[in-house]
């Protein structure tokens, strides 16, 4: 398992995990051209993990100067319950606390919940989302 910065070349095979674990509902947001403006933007961390040359998992947030947030995480279907997720949240905290972060925030559904609390969140007042 090698956790690494994404890259360009990564974007087919993240759209792939994307779609295989129903996060892809939003291609203005998590597609190719999010992703090629994300790599440009220093606020973001976007991460890929690999194995044997393949991307398998990806984990994506920000960090403003005041308050680091993870907004998305996805394992391919066949690598879930490897430790791949947890793995990559623990560099991406890592990577937050570089930069300055004193605490880490998550975007989440109430089914990936279990896995966030496991991991060392705790869950707080939900965010409200616009939708212009």
């Amino acid at each position: 398992m090698f956790i690494r910065d994404f890259e360009i070349g990564d974007i087919d095979q993240i759209v792939e995990i994307l779609r295989l674990n129903n996060q892809y509902d939003f291609p203005e947001v998590d597609g190719p051209e999010a992703m090629k403006r994300l790599k440009q933007c220093s606020a973001v961390v976007f991460l890929v993990c690999e194995i044997d040359n393949k991307v398998v998992g990806v984990v994506k947030g920000t960090y403003d100067g005041s308050r680091a947030m993870i907004h998305q995480l996805s394992v391919h279907p066949h690598y879930q319950r490897q430790g791949i997720g947890t793995a990559l949240v623990k560099e991406i905290v890592k990577r937050f606390q570089r930069r300055g972060a004193s605490t880490v925030s998550a975007t989440v559904t109430e089914e990936s919940l279990p896995f966030w609390q496991k991991a060392g969140f705790k869950k707080t007042k939900a965010f409200l989302v616009g939708n212009w």
